[in-house]
């Protein structure tokens, strides 16, 4: 299996599966493991549902029992317009081809929304942990605005038998305030009826690109997992951080000169660890997004991501567009290749 990594990552092989951190090291972290609910979230203050509903998703598809998740995430339809994301694979306008695409590929789980997963609720809901997405951005308003708003309420997804919630922030936005104190409210409320809670920790500010798109940076990304875990998220959901510096950059903020002397490296490797950092040292699991579709390369990001993030200390991959805007053989192939990085022993923790 590494080999077949190997050729799929290409120049960059030994920089990514040879690398060691220095800054903040492996022992340091609390790692993925078969007995993560236990160990982990045993000592916190969840209630018993909200342990057996982590252990569905983590007990689940071709990684189950070890601690890692693979999820397949279909909220595009609302998020870029459907057209947008299903054009290229019109097959899944029908909300059943995706759960099935999430079951064939061997996934944790299927996170959508409230109208996907409703409709084939009674179907699927026993067969696949559904994490069903309680707020989205939607682009239909013209001029567009970028704004979370709560598609409904969290009593609907604990009623249609889903084993979480997700919720998306757009850290830095103007409308940041309103969404924090909504998706507050809503993890409570998951909680105390049983479901665990998965929070997308996205930035949103035009003023985050400047020189680079700091939109990716590790350190201001880092900073919205720790928001997000001070939410009490049970799993961050992040996109693979591509630089870092973006305090500085910005010149906002409070920072220390020590993240980017001692904690961090240029390595990608390191920045993901520091996100790993922000989410209490792995106590809350980072599972990185996988991002667009652009075709033939698809297979090697996807890879390249999963080496990242589990050599960093996450805890998995959360990807959607690379699978379902293709045939759904390819789609599972994909998911599959994802997956086969988190059973592979040799891919160990950097």
């Amino acid at each position: 299996m590494k080999l077949q990594v190997n050729d799929l990552l290409g120049a960059d092989g030994d920089a990514l599966l040879n690398y060691e951190c220095t800054g903040i090291t492996k022992e340091s972290l609390h790692l993925p493991s078969p007995d993560f609910v236990d160990r982990v979230f045993m000592q916190s203050d969840r209630n018993p549902r909200v342990l057996v509903n982590l252990q569905r998703l983590f007990g689940h598809g071709r990684l189950q029992n070890t601690g890692y998740v693979s999820i397949l995430p279909v909220d595009q339809g609302i998020e870029h317009s459907a057209g947008a994301s299903f054009a290229p694979n019109p097959a899944y306008f029908d909300p059943e081809n995706i759960v099935k695409l999430a079951i064939a590929g061997g996934c944790n789980a299927v996170a959508s929304t409230f109208g996907v997963l409703g409709v084939v609720a009674r179907s699927y809901a026993h067969k696949i942990p559904f994490i069903v997405k309680i707020n989205h951005n939607e682009l239909l308003t013209y001029p567009n605005t970028f704004d979370q708003i709560m598609f409904g309420r969290v009593q609907q997804a604990y009623d249609m038998g889903a084993a979480a919630v997700g919720a998306t922030i757009y850290f830095g936005s103007v409308e940041s305030s309103r969404q924090i104190v909504e998706v507050a409210e809503a993890f409570q409320k998951a909680h105390e009826l049983g479901l665990a809670t998965i929070l997308w920790c996205y930035l949103r500010n035009s003023a985050f690109k400047a020189d680079k798109d700091y939109h990716v940076a590790a350190d201001l990304t880092g900073q919205a997992n720790h928001l997000g875990v001070t939410l009490q998220a049970d799993i961050i959901k992040q996109k693979l951080p591509e630089n870092n510096g973006g305090y500085t950059a910005l010149k906002c903020g409070k920072t220390s000169p020590l993240v980017y002397e001692n904690l961090t490296s240029d390595h990608p490797i390191d920045l993901c660890r520091y996100q790993v950092a922000n989410c209490y040292m792995g106590r809350s699991g980072l599972i990185n997004s996988g991002g667009a579709s652009a075709g033939a390369g698809d297979l090697a990001q996807a890879v390249r991501t999963a080496v990242i993030n589990k050599r960093a200390g996450g805890m998995g991959l959360i990807s959607g567009r690379k699978a379902f805007q293709r045939p759904m053989s390819e789609g599972v192939e994909l998911l599959n290749a994802i997956q086969d990085v988190y059973l592979d022993p040799q891919i160990t923790i950097a």
